[in-house]
């Protein structure tokens, strides 16, 4: 299959330039805000749309500055070291989904405490958005032409412009339609059918560690690791504790008696 090449650039006002990843994310946080908005609305939490709004703004932070210092940490650390003037060029890509959770998860404790919320109250409508995003940001990925997946020959391979002249599997799609569409029913249905605190955030965690470990196999490696020990790629060990872990506190959860 052909790559549509669509222009990564949607908008040119003279020199500025609107791109459309970054029109992904601002559209993952507004769709985050009505639907935590109306979560809020329905468990009765003390929350004003006001509220709601700090706590976009604050989660956002914490997933740019943890998902930024998370790829530093864990894909790059060397090159960062040897360039200390390119650890705030996030123009020129690097983020890590793993960090930008640990950032979301701290920001969110300190919305919690200032408001003095139940962790797993919030976090549980938190993060039915949080598919949405994930969503948003992979159909950025694919436009931008980027993440793409490993030399294949099945029939919907597709040659990406940096990826060389042999076709090559459309991972980004795969992690859109697990991680965004998948994931979103999952939590979706969880939220209206599960009534224990818990459940839906650690079904989360779980759930974007099964599907990000099982895409990886086919998504080409970071250029500069490479698969490590010879087995599994970064994306993939930093996944797998994910997966064991909330797929074993989901089921304390559910088990737990109120």
């Amino acid at each position: 299959m052909t790559f549509p090449n669509i222009d990564p650039v949607f908008l040119r006002l003279g020199p500025l330039e609107f791109r459309w990843y970054g029109l992904m994310y601002i559209l993952g946080f507004l769709a985050a805000y009505f639907i935590i908005l109306a979560g809020v609305k329905r468990k009765g939490l003390a929350l004003t749309k006001d509220d709601v709004a700090d706590l976009i703004f604050t989660v956002a932070l914490g997933i740019i500055l943890g998902g930024r210092l998370g790829y530093i940490l864990f894909y790059n650390l060397s090159y960062y070291l040897s360039h200390p003037g390119k650890l705030f060029a996030v123009w020129e890509g690097g983020m890590s989904f793993h960090g930008g959770l640990a950032g979301a998860i701290v920001a969110g404790l300190y919305f919690i405490r200032k408001h003095k919320l139940s962790f797993y109250q919030l976090a549980d409508i938190g993060f039915v958005a949080a598919p949405v995003g994930l969503l948003l940001g992979r159909i950025g990925n694919f436009i931008n032409g980027e993440l793409y997946g490993r030399v294949t020959d099945v029939p919907w391979g597709m040659v990406f412009p940096g990826g060389g002249p042999l076709p090559r599997h459309p991972s980004q799609l795969y992690e859109a339609l697990l991680e965004g569409v998948v994931m979103f029913l999952v939590l979706f249905t969880l939220s209206r059918k599960v009534h224990k605190d818990g459940v839906v955030f650690w079904s989360f965690i779980g759930l974007y560690g099964l599907f990000r470990f099982l895409v990886e196999f086919v998504r080409e490696p970071d250029e500069q690791l490479g698969i490590l020990f010879g087995l599994l790629s970064m994306g993939q060990l930093l996944s797998l504790p994910m997966f064991l872990l909330g797929l074993a506190m989901a089921i304390r959860c559910y088990k737990r008696k109120d």
